[in-house]
């Protein structure tokens, strides 16, 4: 992890990797529960049984954004501001769901920072290439350029 005292430090930081992240596991009952957070039903998320004969690899998948949802909590274990105020979600510039995430199965972070630059308030926006992976797989499953404001 890395630990800095206060938002503008990051701007010394712009191009580092960091990570991974600890593996988070996606069990069935994350799925479940997000798929009734959003109203998200679709039966490749939740039919387990339909799943098993219909899906290749015989599983339900993730919600793609269950996987980017999960980006914010595996991201705080990589980096921390101790003498900040608040941090804030600004947006992104580009999310892609490159491949999915089966049921059981376990996904880590690794986040570039690609873009630091000081706003009003005292914030730093920070713009980082998010990329998460898949256990047992070389192929990313979400790569997303993520934008978040830290302020003093």
């Amino acid at each position: 992890m890395l630990t800095l005292e206060r938002p503008t430090e990051i701007l010394h930081h712009v191009g580092l990797e960091l990570g991974p992240s600890e593996w988070i596991t996606v069990d069935q009952a994350m799925i479940d529960q997000f798929a009734d957070a959003t109203g998200d039903h679709q039966w490749i998320h939740v039919d387990v049984e339909r799943a098993r004969r219909e899906m290749p690899g015989g599983k339900t998948i993730a919600h793609g954004y269950l996987t980017l949802s999960l980006v914010p909590r595996m991201a705080a274990t990589l980096l921390e501001v101790t003498r900040r105020s608040r941090s804030i979600n600004y947006g992104s510039n580009r999310i892609r769901f490159i491949s999915p995430v089966p049921a059981g199965s376990r996904i880590r972070l690794r986040q570039r920072i690609v873009g630091a630059e000081e706003v009003a308030g005292g914030g730093v926006r920070v713009t980082s290439e998010m990329t998460v992976e898949l256990e047992g797989q070389e192929r990313p499953v979400l790569v997303a350029e993520l934008i978040g404001i830290r302020y003093a």
